[in-house]
């Protein structure tokens, strides 16, 4: 008999709540054919079963929350499975939290809107204490034919109780009606919108600012911010990483004026052409894709005494959600793409990052990782190892700056070049510093010396 466990769908994610049983108790199932929905932190997504055979038992009900590695379900190998322990169709709502839970952007984005459950089979109505605090009991009076209570997300339910929206009155367009986070925005956007202090919305914090709600101190005292449990899962997974690999940083100065004269070019019949800007970013996953096939070891990962180097490059690139945490989807087997598809893949998922539509698929599995803080005109960052990859790249702030440049006639000048810092954070298992330095000048040359316009042709 085969378990279900809960999978790791990202590598922040710690738990994630069962939005749908896809297969019911008794019903046949294919070797990843899709089992059931899960909502997490990063991604709400259909996840497969990992074995064939007939679903037994399920441990774990929909609209309940357990941690990774939870036990969730039973596969019985034979068409003669015995039937199942009674467990409920449909959990009971998730416990009410005592106050809306700080969360930062990325949980935000990535938090799931929990199903109702659509089978025709009648259930056990979800427990009032699902209902957003912010909503009186005694309305449940005033109107008969008010719906019952839904099961809401973590993310919804603190919505609402953060708005003072009345969650009854809003048409879900989720699953089954479930109200969705988009539902419960539309509703903030229309207050927003609407003049009268009728529809005067709650105190508002800027966007890359939001952070938790202080806690209240004596006047002039230091404001008290709680960290979010995204934060504190962040900070977990960066000191294990830093304890599991021993981290070594090595960065060298690139002179970017060969892609900076094709991006000045090409700019305006790129946008017009992708409805984006072209950025620096994918010369530079170009370039590393091709780097990484001299250096091989670069795109691996450690898996207990043993280096695993794989065949294909799946390229993870971090994505910042408005200052509060990041995610890094994955281009797959990006070697095999040029500059022109890894840009429109990057794009794509950073957007869908952002708007919380990435499947777990595309959150797992990177086997390199690009991140990308030169934006805002970084020097050089020491980034942390996306465990159990070997290696982390960071691309800085590129800017003009004077160089020495050889003329046609051997003599030395000074031109004005666009120059920027890649540095690497590197794990000293896999291997030493002069394997290293070798990549980034391979890296470097790729660079400095591609005929990059006839790349993005």
């Amino acid at each position: 008999m085969a378990e279900v466990v809960l999978p790791q769908l990202g590598e922040t994610v710690t738990e994630g709540t069962i939005l749908r049983w896809i297969k019911q108790v008794g019903e046949t199932v294919g070797r990843d054919e899709p089992l059931f929905e899960i909502s997490t932190e990063k991604v709400d997504s259909e996840v497969p079963s990992p074995a064939s055979g007939v679903l037994t038992k399920v441990v774990v009900a929909e609209g309940e929350t357990v941690e990774v590695g939870a036990l969730l379900a039973y596969i019985s190998d034979s068409a003669e499975a015995p039937a199942p322990e009674s467990v409920p169709a449909e959990a009971p709502a998730p416990e009410t939290q005592a106050g809306p839970v700080p969360e930062p952007a990325d949980a935000a984005e990535a938090q799931p809107e929990t199903a109702a459950a659509d089978e025709p089979a009648p259930v056990p109505e979800p427990v009032a204490a699902a209902e957003p605090a912010s909503v009186p009991a005694a309305a449940e009076a005033e109107s008969p034919e008010r719906s019952p209570p839904r099961l809401l997300s973590p993310v919804v339910r603190r919505l609402v109780n953060e708005h003072g929206i009345d969650v009854a009155a809003i048409s879900g367009s989720g699953v089954g009606g479930r109200v969705t986070r988009a539902d419960v925005e539309r509703v903030i956007r229309k207050r927003r919108s609407a003049p009268g202090p009728a529809a005067a919305p709650a105190p508002q914090r800027p966007a890359a600012q939001a952070m938790p709600e202080p806690r209240e101190t004596e006047a002039g005292s230091p404001r008290i911010v709680p960290l979010s449990s995204i934060r504190k899962t962040i900070g977990r997974h960066m000191v294990a990483s830093k304890a599991t690999s021993p981290h070594v940083l090595t960065a060298v100065e690139v002179d970017f004026e060969g892609v900076e004269r094709v991006r000045r070019k090409a700019r305006a019949a790129w946008r017009n052409e992708e409805g984006f800007s072209l950025t620096y970013l994918p010369f530079i996953a170009r370039a590393t894709c091709d780097a990484i096939a001299d250096f091989p070891h670069l795109n691996a990962s450690i898996d207990g005494t043993d280096l695993v180097v794989h065949r294909s490059v799946h390229l993870a690139v971090a994505v910042d959600l408005e200052f509060q945490g990041l995610l890094a989807p994955v281009v797959r087997d990006a070697e095999t793409k040029r500059l022109r598809a890894i840009a429109r893949e990057v794009v794509d998922l950073a957007a869908r990052a952002r708007a919380k539509q990435l499947t777990a698929a595309e959150v797992t599995g990177g086997t390199f990782t690009i991140t990308n803080p030169g934006q805002y005109g970084t020097l050089m960052q020491f980034p942390i190892i996306n465990q159990p990859q070997v290696a982390i790249l960071s691309t800085d702030g590129i800017a003009r700056r004077p160089v020495a440049v050889t003329g046609a006639d051997g003599g030395e000048a000074i031109a004005i070049h666009s120059v920027g810092v890649l540095a690497l954070a590197w794990d000293h298992r896999a291997f030493d510093g002069a394997y290293v330095a070798a990549f980034l000048d391979r890296l470097r040359h790729i660079i400095q010396t591609r005929d990059w316009e006839a790349e993005i042709l």
